[in-house]
């Protein structure tokens, strides 16, 4: 269906893609993974605005004369006055005025032109099975735990239902390509499950952005894997193609030590030549000696990793935390009796206390106040809220504007955070994965993960001792989503974190404040973790997934310690966790 051939393309500040080739056949459910900044959203844009775009190589488009596109960032807009099934059905009834209103025209002067429009939009009905819309959308909303809200106001959905509705709007055109750049961003994890669901209901081809390892270890039959101007195809689930990677560095590891012995002998021998030569002048040894050197050469020109195996990470660094000497924690934070309202009221008389040391998840639907509760915390003007004197503060918005000044330059960004010599920028954008060319470029040209990355970086340079973390993973690549989650774990002072991602959550939260009835619940992360999989897995498939996490570590300690047989032994047990795991799910 898609076919990319020696595709090569760049910006101003970098080259994007190297003669990069792939395809995609019909009904391949492709998910696009890589580190931020590799032009994952670009690329997937590039297929669906090909004309845009000046590029050296070839984007062929074959049976896919239609293409829906969801971007990152869905905005409501004159449509908020509609009812959920108004919303759905406007493309629908849109149609069927236009049928009506052409018949009527044909009824009183019938012209061939008029009838072969009409034929037309028979044939555009039936291509999107207009006569079974209706049916077709109270299933979608049944998909979504919405069954019966086709009468409920599009103004009283939360963002997160807003944007499941506006994906079942572009599903229910039944594109022949479906892109979808980051849907998952922000999603409770009700919706995200819901949105799970329509990915793995929808029959046709789907070419999805997406960090989100909820949606990575249950969706999707195809990886494109963009990493250094490169990619690489794998067919297969991101389970799988995860078990692959770590077979290859298994492989890879195992193959390089024997080539650093190999080299050893070489060098050695080379030395011995090399001083036998030095006493005799004999023109064989001399071309034994160049023959040597010459496999020598090759030998460590061979010995280069791949960039799919050795990712560069973010090196995520939290400021140093000053404690206090007394034996409790402190308390740095604490609510009494806060209430916040709108139209309605959000969140009712709750109470909560942050101290030293502790990491706390905050979470909650979509919609329940917990952005504005952060908010209020950092702006210290709200009444119920109470925080430790002279107490040193960072936050982390998801509206990167309240942080950052778009129009201004990284460096200028830099140098009102404090840094003014070049040198010094440059090292620390490249602690966290940036070229040092993207010191000249505007922020609001940066991705949403490296605006993330940019604020962690200001953070990185406070003397904070409690951080306000609002959807801190949201547009991170998995690779910076692990090294924040070290990050948190290993920072001395106080976190206070928005999150939906329940991974985030379980690998770094002491506890979690549950948002529910307007009120927040307490909750040790063995009960959390609970609730979450008996809504969602068995609990067979919990075990079997905290066993694959063992053994994936496990590997990786094999290769470092260059154990090659073990790793091999391990990979196989894993090989069996991953077939259990795949009867659990369905």
């Amino acid at each position: 269906m898609i076919k990319i051939e020696n595709l090569s393309y760049g910006v101003p500040t970098k080259d994007l893609y190297e003669k990069v080739s792939f395809e995609i056949k019909e009904g391949e459910h492709c998910v696009v993974i890589g580190s931020n900044g590799v032009g994952k959203s670009t690329l997937v844009n590039m297929i669906y605005h090909t004309e845009d775009y000046l590029y050296d190589g070839k984007i062929k488009k074959e049976n896919c004369s239609r293409i829906g596109y969801m971007k990152q960032q869905p905005v409501r807009k004159e449509e908020e006055h509609l009812t959920v099934f108004e919303f759905l059905a406007e493309n629908f009834l849109m149609k069927e005025k236009k049928m009506t209103e052409l018949c009527e025209k044909m009824a009183e002067d019938y012209s061939d032109t008029l009838f072969l429009e009409y034929e037309n939009l028979l044939d555009e009905m039936e291509a999107i099975d207009a006569n079974h819309y209706e049916s077709n959308i109270k299933k979608q909303l049944k998909l979504i735990d919405m069954e019966g809200a086709e009468q409920l106001a599009l103004c009283l959905v939360s963002g997160g239902e807003y944007k499941l509705l506006q994906l079942i709007k572009e599903m229910l055109l039944l594109p022949d390509l479906l892109i979808l750049d980051e849907p998952d961003a922000f999603l409770d994890f009700g919706n995200l499950n819901g949105l799970r669901k329509l990915i793995n209901s929808y029959k046709r081809t789907l070419l999805v952005v997406t960090h989100n390892r909820y949606l990575l270890e249950h969706c999707f039959n195809k990886i494109l894997h963009m990493e250094d101007k490169d990619l690489q195809e794998f067919e297969g689930n991101f389970a799988e193609y995860n078990q692959m990677i770590l077979l290859h560095k298994l492989e890879k590891q195992e193959q390089s030590s024997l080539e650093q012995e190999e080299i050893l002998r070489t060098e050695k021998m080379v030395d011995r030549m090399q001083k036998e030569a030095s006493r005799a002048d004999i023109a064989s040894l001399g071309r034994a000696l160049h023959a040597k050197q010459t496999h020598l050469e090759r030998l460590k020109q061979r010995a280069i990793k791949p960039p799919f195996l050795e990712i560069k990470r973010p090196q995520i660094e939290f400021p140093q935390a000053e404690l206090s000497k007394e034996q409790e924690p402190e308390v740095l934070l604490r609510a009494e009796n806060y209430s916040l309202s709108f139209e309605e009221v959000l969140l009712k008389d709750i109470s909560f206390e942050v101290k030293e040391g502790e990491k706390i998840a905050l979470v909650g639907p979509n919609g329940t106040g917990k952005t504005t509760l952060m908010r209020h915390i950092y702006e210290k003007d709200h009444p119920g809220i109470w925080k430790k004197e002279h107490d040193k503060i960072q936050i982390l918005s998801q509206n990167h504007r309240e942080v950052l000044e778009e129009e201004h330059s990284v460096q200028q960004e830099l140098e009102q955070w404090g840094i003014e010599k070049r040198s010094e920028s440059e090292e620390y954008v490249k602690k966290y994965g940036f070229s040092p060319l993207v010191l000249e470029q505007k922020i609001s040209r940066l991705s949403g993960g490296e605006k993330n990355l940019l604020q962690l970086l200001k953070i990185s340079l406070s003397q904070a001792n409690l951080l306000l973390l609002d959807e801190p993973t949201s547009h991170l690549d998995l690779y910076a989503q692990i090294e924040l989650e070290k990050s948190i774990k290993e920072f001395a002072g106080a976190v206070l974190m928005v999150t939906h991602d329940f991974y985030t959550i379980v690998n770094c939260a002491d506890y979690v404040l549950l948002v529910e009835d307007k009120g927040l619940r307490k909750m040790r992360m063995r009960t959390f973790r609970k609730m979450i999989y008996d809504q969602y897995f068995s609990k067979e498939y919990l075990e079997l997934e905290e066993k694959k996490a063992q053994l994936e570590q496990q590997i990786m300690n094999a290769i470092k310690k260059k154990e090659f047989n073990l790793g091999r032994k391990l990979w196989e047990q894993l090989e069996e966790i991953r077939e259990k795991m795949k009867k659990c799910e369905g």
